[in-house]
This record gives C-alpha cells, structure tokens and sequence, in this order.
C-alpha cells in the first residue's frame, strides 16, 4: 500500500482551497489575481493603524 506523508497531505488541502477560494470569488463576480503579490501581516496592520479611531 502506498503511504502519503502528512506534509503531502497538507500542501494538496492548502492547494485544493486556493481553488475553492478562487473559484466561489470568480462565482460573486470578484477577479482574484493569482500572481498577485500578498501583503503580510505588517503590511495590513500599518494600513488599518492609520484609520484606527482615537
């Protein structure tokens, strides 16, 4: 019997649910690039401290 590793597993899930994310948004009429650079966890917090409510 052929053993998969759970690290196998874990990047098929991960690549199976980008497909499922992009597809449901192409159905909601929102484009996703796929190649689009993603912004990081600093990135989205210096975006949303500006706007934070004093």
């Amino acid at each position: 019997m052929n053993s998969v590793s759970m690290e196998t597993k874990r990047r098929y899930h991960a690549k199976v649910r980008r497909s499922n994310y992009q597809a449901s948004m192409a159905l909601e009429g929102i484009n996703v690039d796929p190649q689009a650079p993603k912004a990081d966890k600093a990135d989205v917090l210096a975006k949303y401290t500006k706007y934070k409510a004093r």
